[in-house]
């Protein structure tokens, strides 16, 4: 064997077939599906309808035929009587003629004594069969299936009791009539074929009809599809749910719900880039000023004093950019696909305060943390967090005055990690507790510098970490005039992992 061979012949038996495609992944057709469910019954009871019509029209075949027979033994036991204690018939040669007259099938009969001997008829016809405990009865004509020469036949016999000396039991003497079943099968497939042959007239129709059907109650589907295609790109308008069926109404609803809610995306899209747009106009706008200012001083103080109000501008420019950024990237959070993890709320508490220290001294705010010394752990995402809450200590920096303090808090409950920041400044009114969390809002008065964004950020973030942001007055505010504001933030604690059997306490 050649080295090439052996390799193809490693190849071969490591080769593995392909997997079989998911059927997850294949697209079904809604009209095909509902016609295989529709017909494969269908189909399926067809044979079973023609089994069960078989059966029905044997039987039905069978009842005239045993009438006759039955009339034969009735006759034939009526010839039949004892002389001398001798069983006689008296069956003229005619009579036998007629019975056994007919075109398609043979007829036997037979006579037999009480003690089975033969009297007259067919020697060969078997005798009924009865058990060892069932004695004769001469009360009715009885019916039965056997053979003869090894041809079926459909055999009624009956007992006839003879005459007898008083005080003696009667004896009974056998008469039976058999006949081959060509008749019978004969009707019965005329039977079947006056059913079955218009069955194979009526499925086509039926199949057909089916089909026309399942095409016109689909027709609405196809319809609203034309109307949903003739729509304008912006034509966010909802569907009409009286234009279609009752059972299409959930989805045309549904459909009218992501609708409105892409809308109001939209809507809020279109506001927030006119907003930003309209904000950055501002800074701007002052660099520009600023820049074309310095550009014809001559003096260097005016130079000076110039650029530092371009610094400024370009600061306040860079502020925008970053918080638009940072509320872009909370909003797209979700699409993002970025997963939680596990961490320590106070150990990201305490490293944010620590990076606002500086900025705190500058503005001469005091600045602290209170929080347990173990971790307390939740599930979120960490830079986020900390995006969060740096926009929290901004917010708390930026609008209170100097001399005032902002102290950052986690503690926890039975069910929740809390995280608080609490500041004693003017606070925030109850009336303007909902709208600062708006994009771009700024409460009137307040001539602090900001963008407006730094709450709206808050918001989103706790959002994708299913917390609602709550607001309050400072219980510890210590003056009338100054309320402090207190945000608060309730994280769940995330399941405690099961003890596994090894490490379940024993208890001897």
């Amino acid at each position: 064997m050649t080295k090439n061979s052996a390799v193809q012949q490693d190849a071969a038996l490591d080769y593995q077939p392909p997997a079989a495609e998911a059927d997850e992944g294949i697209q079904h057709s809604l009209f095909g599906e509902i016609l295989d469910w529709m017909l494969a019954p269908l189909l399926l009871l067809w044979p079973m309808s023609i089994a069960i019509t078989y059966l029905v029209a044997k039987s039905i075949a069978n009842q005239p035929f045993d009438h006759a027979l039955e009339d034969s033994v009735t006759v034939l036991a009526q010839q039949v009587r004892a002389v001398d204690g001798k069983v006689i018939k008296g069956l003229p040669g005619s009579a036998r003629d007629i019975l056994r007259a007919d075109d398609i099938d043979n007829v036997y009969f037979q006579i037999q004594g009480p003690h089975g001997e033969h009297i007259d008829g067919d020697r060969d016809l078997p005798p009924p069969v009865l058990d060892e405990e069932e004695l004769p009865t001469s009360a009715n004509v009885h019916f039965r299936n056997d053979s003869m020469h090894g041809t079926p036949v459909r055999i009624a016999y009956a007992y006839v009791r003879l005459e007898h000396k008083p005080g003696a039991e009667a004896p009974l003497a056998l008469v039976q009539v058999a006949e081959t079943l060509e008749k019978r099968a004969q009707l019965a497939n005329e039977i079947i074929k006056g059913v079955i042959l218009p069955q194979f007239i009526i499925l086509p129709i039926v199949l057909a009809l089916v089909w026309f059907a399942l095409a016109r109650g689909l027709s609405p589907l196809a319809q609203l599809q034309e109307r949903i295609r003739a729509r304008g790109s912006d034509d966010l308008s909802p569907i009409a749910p009286n234009q279609v069926p009752e059972e299409i109404s959930p989805l045309v609803n549904s459909l009218n719900d992501m609708l409105a809610r892409l809308s109001s995306s939209i809507e809020m899209q279109k506001r927030f880039i006119a907003d930003a747009a309209h904000q950055m106009k501002t800074p701007l706008a002052g660099m520009r000023m600023q820049s074309e200012l310095a550009l014809r001083q001559t003096d260097s103080a005016e130079i000076h004093r110039s650029l530092e109000q371009l610094a400024k501008s370009s600061e306040a420019a860079t502020r925008l950019v970053n918080q638009l950024l940072a509320l872009a990237r909370a909003e797209n959070q979700p699409q993002a696909g970025t997963s939680m993890q596990l961490l320590s709320l106070s150990d990201l508490a305490r490293s944010t305060v620590q990076d606002w220290v500086s900025a705190s001294f500058a503005a001469r705010i005091d600045l602290g943390y209170e929080g347990p010394d173990e971790p307390l752990e939740i599930e979120g995402n960490p830079t986020m967090l900390r995006e969060m809450l740096s926009n929290l200590i901004d917010n708390a920096l930026r609008y209170i005055p100097a001399g005032a303090s902002v102290t950052v808090r986690v503690r926890s409950d039975e069910q929740h990690a809390i995280l608080e920041v609490e500041d004693t400044g003017p606070g925030i009114a109850p009336a303007e507790r909902q709208r600062v969390f708006e994009r771009f809002y700024r409460i009137l008065g307040n001539k602090a510098e900001g963008s407006g964004l730094g709450l709206a950020i808050v918001r989103e973030i706790a959002h994708q970490h299913g917390v609602e942001v709550e607001i309050y007055n400072n219980p510890r505010a210590t003056q009338p005039k100054l309320p402090g504001a207190l945000f608060r933030l309730a994280f769940p604690l995330p399941p405690e992992p099961p003890i596994e059997e090894s490490e379940a306490p024993y208890y001897g």
